[in-house]
């Protein structure tokens, strides 16, 4: 049987972005609202982190304000340790952004190889994923969702901030925020007991995460959710038995003060703010302005050899979905309208994100200097992950499959090893994989407040959470 040769469609890249201007390569991860695929602009020939959100999904859980608000919030921050936003756009299904690339995985993914992380690590890591805040807490906003799963490593080993669904910008007419949001191991005593709070939620994240990474357990436990919310709002903050032997005092003074249940009193919150977090002696041998620009050598680099991702996740896309991600044009407007009644709750939050989920192009917006004052917008015509062009013939077949472009019978082999080990990691890691967390709707009337949805965790908690 002969071969076929197709053509591909052509590309007008002047024109707003879609997902035609990218070629699919492979699935990295899977969230809530769908899948996140590593693809490559067929232009520029850099990867990105596509994340790809299910439209009916997300108006089921009545997430629709919530991704209209982290699309808007993404537009206006630009970080070098932040996962940055670089395309947005939609389809009738689907809502996409394109993020900045990070082939080293989560610090969970690390973290369950490793079990835990040295002290000069976890250091590095604390430090690091502390400019993130500094950054964001500057400009008033509070992530609030702190966890390893959302740290997520470059190819050198370098941590980045993500998934920014359920963080908030406080502003002079609300100044605090009493809604419960975020993973409930993670959440400040100020969330729970509903004092009202603000950017301080993120260092208290910042202390659970820091004593996870050292100690390879989380500070407080529970079987249940409201013995999990008892230990935090009132349980003392115990170390291991042996802890002198595998931290320095420092490194416990720090970690104190990070889960100091008194927000004001809580390291990098007070008067001092941030600058007295970055001089506390734990800190003594980190040179923050190299850290900052990535100079600075990280203590872990991600293996080149071996996938930082769950196999998993490619494996369903492979054999599992019945309708892989592809490319379609995307129908106009009145024919999506006339398809749904405009009555009822699911169409106006439909519409919501038809209209409000707006198109976004780095490479079409103006520099924003320095870190929202000289880290270049344009990423395209900067750095960027890149790598060799894809072909025509193994781009077309790419879109339709899902495969990984260019994978090696080596490669191939490799991944079919480790599908059976990852299956049973799934399932043995099942607490760390979506934790059980379940949305939970908070009605909003102005988007501009948007207060995101809670995620609080579900029965099946385990008692190491």
């Amino acid at each position: 049987m002969g071969g076929v040769c197709c053509k591909p469609e052509e590309v007008d890249f002047a024109d707003e972005v879609e997902l035609f201007h990218f070629y699919l390569i492979r699935v990295i991860g899977k969230g809530a609202f769908g899948k996140v695929h590593q693809v490559q602009h067929k232009r520029t020939l850099h990867e990105y982190a596509l994340k790809c959100i299910n439209k009916s999904r997300c108006v089921e859980v009545r997430a629709a304000n919530n991704m209209v608000a982290e699309r808007r919030l993404l537009e206006r921050i630009e970080y070098p340790l932040v996962v940055n936003l670089r395309y947005a756009f939609q389809d009738d299904d689907h809502l996409f952004m394109a993020l900045d690339l990070m082939l080293g995985g989560d610090l969970r993914f690390q973290l369950e190889r490793l079990g835990k992380l040295t002290e000069m690590q976890a250091r590095f890591y604390v430090a690091q994923i502390s400019l993130s805040l500094g950054y964001l807490h500057k400009r008033r906003i509070a992530h609030r969702d702190i966890k390893p799963d959302n740290i997520l490593l470059d190819e050198h080993g370098h941590a980045h901030l993500s998934d920014f669904n359920i963080a908030t910008q406080f502003h002079d007419k609300r100044p605090l925020r009493w809604t419960k949001a975020g993973s409930l191991a993670y959440m400040a005593p100020e969330i729970l007991d509903k004092r009202g709070y603000a950017t301080s939620v993120d260092w208290w994240s910042l202390g659970v995460l820091a004593y996870e990474l050292l100690f390879g357990q989380r500070p407080f436990k529970g079987s249940t959710n409201e013995e999990l919310v008892e230990a935090i709002l009132t349980e003392p903050l115990k170390f291991p038995n042996n802890v002198h032997e595998l931290v320095s005092e420092e490194c416990i003074d720090l970690v104190t003060k990070l889960l100091d249940r008194t927000p004001f009193e809580r390291i990098g919150c007070g008067q001092g703010g941030f600058e007295q977090f970055k001089q506390h002696p734990w800190f003594s041998q980190i040179d923050w302005h190299k850290l900052e620009t990535k100079e600075a050598t990280p203590p872990f680099t991600p293996s080149k050899n071996e996938s930082n991702f769950d196999a998993v996740h490619e494996l369903e896309e492979l054999l599992l979905d019945g309708e892989p991600l592809r490319a379609r044009k995307r129908a106009s407007k009145s024919t999506l309208v006339a398809e749904i009644d405009q009555e009822s709750e699911a169409a106006r939050a439909r519409q919501l994100l038809d209209d409000k989920f707006l198109p976004y192009d780095c490479t079409k917006q103006e520099s924003w200097g320095q870190y929202g004052g000289g880290y270049s917008r344009h990423h395209d015509e900067a750095s960027s992950t890149s790598s060799t062009p894809v072909s025509a013939t193994t781009a077309a077949a790419e879109m339709n499959t899902g495969r990984e472009l260019g994978e090696s019978n080596n490669n191939e082999i490799r991944l079919l090893r480790r599908i059976g080990g990852a299956l049973n990691e799934h399932l043995d890691n099942a607490k760390y994989r979506g934790q059980g967390y379940m949305p939970a709707p908070s009605i909003v009337d102005d988007l501009d407040d948007c207060d995101p949805i809670t995620l609080v965790a579900g029965k099946g908690l385990d008692k190491s959470a």
